[in-house]
């Protein structure tokens, strides 16, 4: 539904887009894509009313007035200003690969709420080619379906770790190693396993979750093991069990998809939840002191893909951060896997 010479100021939402998100509403009313919405609504040209709006996730309701400063066209992206103090250990890199350990506490690229300070901003001051990726039409994310954010924000990102989640990721230097990596991850051919300390004795010596997950309706920022979710799998095995102080299992997971907080999300769901993960823990995390700077146990230890021109597979594989060992060697010494 394109704007019309009727509605020169925006639009007062119909009953048929109540409890809608305002950045779907916001797509349905201008015809434009969903990430041009989100676009549209960081950078805080969307309002209700008189309020200019922050959240995309936020629902709308009948008889609002939305309104939309400036062209519907795509507002001009400000270029990503490169943070040399940005952390980011270099794993290994070639013309087309980065691999980076990325540090607890880093959050990938700029979104709503975290603009600066990000990895991809510490990559560009390292690699300044990676911004002549931002330009790039923007490609389907693998595990959704759906149209990713902007790549100005994100050039080179194929995936993601959480801002919480230390460990390896896979960045594309070049627009043929985008393109190869994301064709590689839709078709699951991408080896990642994590590490992770989960409250509980998990009794099975291995297993698999299969539990399709979604978005939480009464909070979209949330995921929830929902039957009418996208499929989701994650292998686990167990590698020890402790007793002391209290009961835990270190587990390695390997994802064959590659959902939103899948493992967080699984884990919690059979009655295990991530130790330190205040978000989906809840009760079960009793007893358990959180760890530093909001920090889970979970860390992605080990990363396979096939090069992007040579078809080698490259593996690469990272230990416990520091802090995470130490939690293991509180609770320690383990009872056997």
């Amino acid at each position: 539904m394109a704007r019309t010479g009727d509605e020169p100021d925006g639009w007062t939402l119909p009953g048929a887009l109540d409890g809608e998100r305002l950045d779907r509403a916001v797509s349905l009313l201008t015809g434009c894509s969903r990430s041009h919405a989100d676009a549209m609504i960081e950078g805080g040209r969307v309002s209700l009313g008189d309020r200019v709006m922050a959240s995309r996730s936020r629902r709308v309701r009948t008889g609002e007035r939305l309104s939309i400063s400036g062209s519907l066209g795509p507002a001009p992206a400000a270029a990503l200003t490169p943070e040399p103090g940005v952390p980011v250990p270099v794993v290994w890199s070639d013309a087309q690969v980065i691999v980076v350990d990325k540090p607890a506490g880093v959050v990938v690229h700029p979104g709503a709420g975290n603009r600066s300070g990000t990895l991809i901003q510490g990559l560009l001051a390292r690699f300044p080619d990676l911004a002549d990726l931002a330009d790039l039409p923007v490609v389907a994310d693998p595990p959704t379906g759906r149209d990713r954010p902007s790549e100005r924000d994100r050039p080179g990102i194929v995936h993601r770790l959480d801002k919480g989640t230390s460990g390896l990721l896979m960045v594309a230097r070049t627009p043929v190693a985008r393109a190869a990596l994301v064709s590689q991850l839709a078709a699951r051919q991408v080896g990642r396993q994590y590490l992770t300390l989960v409250a509980g004795t998990v009794e099975a010596d291995e297993g698999l979750i299969d539990a399709p997950l979604g978005r939480a309706n009464h909070d979209p920022t949330r995921m929830g093991v929902q039957a009418a979710g996208r499929p989701a799998r994650t292998r686990y095995q167990v590698e020890a069990r402790y007793h002391q102080p209290r009961e835990a299992s270190r587990l390695r997971c390997q994802l064959e998809t590659g959902r939103t907080h899948q493992i967080r999300v699984h884990l919690a769901s059979i009655g295990h939840p991530v130790v330190g993960d205040e978000r989906y823990g809840g009760k079960l995390l009793s007893g358990w002191r959180p760890l530093p700077a909001g920090r889970q146990f979970l860390h992605a230890t080990w990363l396979a893909f096939d090069h992007p021109l040579t078809g080698e597979r490259l593996s690469f594989s990272s230990p416990l951060p520091p802090d995470l060992q130490a939690v293991l060697d509180m609770i320690g010494p383990a009872a056997g896997g």
